[in-house]
């Protein structure tokens, strides 16, 4: 027990000044006039206290973690803390330097986000990346991060209790995002350790934290850190996060949905329009690689590259794992046959 806790008490220390915490800021004059809209919500006596007001007019709005995985400066953290095009980001090191940060990707999908520091002339210190897919229920984990925007370099540790959770998570003010693949811990994350890694006794990072479960004791989540580690092997080849697009839009199918529209099948992804505040959305995109394979709407997609698709293995999380370009085999179910399509996977513009 001894050799155990030493080992976690060096892999901290060595891990620590690589995370850091990144504060979110706005124009003091812009803000207001996005206050304004909110005021009848908010009461005539809100106010921005003069403290929260730093002297160039910038007012903290939020704030997070995050931690150093390249020399060169490379930050990942969450993409819900960086969300705000029009925000300004800074990242504070775990010795206090300031750096202005320039964000370098958004992955809408995985919820990650990629920054990028200039390096001081000390140079950085970073955290490896492990293998998310190593990991097993009952390893020990300790989770690092700016707890609660105040308690900074937070440390906390515990076991990994679930594998493969899905959660609907409220990433922005007013949307929600549905995160799959989650590692559960028992490890406590707490509101601003969001972007913090999640490592192991080696100090190798194998999650990002991400969400906590309110009302509840000891129920964390972090993405694997392989949804990342591919994101920064996008950046460092195409300069750009490369997302898949097929060209439909769908809905998974359960007991309640094959009940709803009476059909014969009870899983895989039913090619369906939708119905948004503009109007309605076609079920398949025109001029798609879907469209130009002879996707129609009411097709169900059963497997793709021979992988059922179910509700414990979505359609989305099938494509992420194909690469972009790729023809991909699809078992479509349509009017009572099955039919087998080859789709080129394209790229979300």
């Amino acid at each position: 027990m001894k050799k155990e806790k030493s080992a976690i008490i060096a892999t901290i220390k060595k891990v620590m000044p690589a995370v850091v915490s990144i504060v979110v800021s706005k124009n003091l004059q812009e803000l207001e006039k996005e206050l304004a809209k909110e005021l009848p919500r908010l009461g005539p006596e809100f106010h921005i206290p003069e403290e929260n007001i730093d002297s160039q007019g910038m007012v903290k709005i939020g704030g997070g973690s995050g931690f150093i995985v390249d020399k060169e400066g490379v930050v990942i953290t969450n993409r819900h803390v960086v969300s705000d095009p029009e925000a300004e980001y800074t990242v504070i090191a775990d010795n206090n330097e300031k750096f202005k940060a320039e964000i370098l990707g958004r992955d809408s999908v995985n919820d990650v986000a990629v920054l990028k520091i200039k390096p001081p002339a000390g140079g950085l210190t970073t955290v490896a990346l492990g293998d998310s897919t190593n990991i097993e229920l009952g390893q020990t984990v300790i989770a690092i991060g700016n707890a609660l925007g105040l308690f900074k370099n937070t440390v906390s540790s515990g076991i990994v209790s679930g594998l493969s959770r899905s959660i609907s998570a409220q990433a922005e003010p007013h949307s929600v995002q549905e995160l799959r693949g989650l590692v559960q811990t028992d490890a406590a994350i707490n509101p601003g350790n969001s972007g913090g890694p999640l490592i192991d006794v080696k100090g190798k990072a194998i999650g990002i934290n991400t969400a906590m479960v309110f009302f509840a004791e000891n129920i964390g989540f972090a993405l694997p850190i392989n949804n990342a580690k591919k994101d920064l092997a996008d950046l460092k080849q195409y300069g750009r996060l490369r997302l898949p697009f097929l060209g439909i839009r769908y809905v998974l199918l359960d007991k309640e949905v094959q009940e709803r529209f009476k059909l014969s099948i009870d899983h895989g992804a039913l090619v369906i329009a939708e119905k948004n505040p503009r109007g309605q959305a076609g079920a398949v995109v025109l001029g798609s690689t879907a469209h130009q394979a002879g996707i129609q709407e009411g097709d169900i997609i059963l497997e793709v590259q021979n992988i059922k698709v179910s509700a414990k293995c979505p359609l989305e999380d099938i494509l992420q794992k194909c690469k972009i370009g790729e023809d991909l085999d699809l078992k479509i179910f349509r009017k009572g046959q099955e039919i087998i399509l080859k789709v080129r996977l394209d790229e979300r513009k």
